[in-house]
């Protein structure tokens, strides 16, 4: 069965569909993801590349490169995150979507928290995902 979801930024400028459900659904807690967010964490869930289709907004959607590996995507707009995704390993191949930008319900299966070291001091996760660091 083909899953389809939608998602879009803030402001509406940028569009996408994935077509695939997302998988490897994480709640990261790294600096990174938190600034990136301005929240205690990003959740994230990912897809092959080839299932993310920008529908909108292409000229809209610009890349930060974090590190060496790892490329952040937003809306130059609203600067909404959307995206990130590797470009070496075995993961290379996958993009993760911000799961709050989409507009599809989506209930995901199995979540983990990740990166625990750099959790903001000010939250307390009261869920019972697994922790993994």
């Amino acid at each position: 069965m083909t899953h389809i979801f939608s998602g879009s930024c803030l402001c509406g400028a940028v569009a996408y569909r994935v077509s695939s459900r997302p998988k490897a659904v994480s709640h990261c807690h790294c600096s990174q993801c938190r600034k990136g967010h301005g929240a205690a964490f990003a959740s994230y869930g990912s897809v092959p590349r080839s299932d993310l289709h920008i529908i909108k907004g292409r000229e809209s959607l610009n890349t930060y490169q974090s590190s060496a590996t790892v490329a952040r995507q937003f809306c130059c707009q609203c600067g909404s995150s959307l995206f990130w995704s590797t470009s070496e390993g075995d993961f290379s191949g996958w993009i993760s979507i911000a799961l709050g930008c989409l507009d599809t319900p989506f209930t995901p299966g199995h979540q983990k928290h990740l990166h625990l070291g750099a959790k903001a001091t000010w939250y307390e996760i009261q869920d019972h995902c697994p922790e993994s660091d």
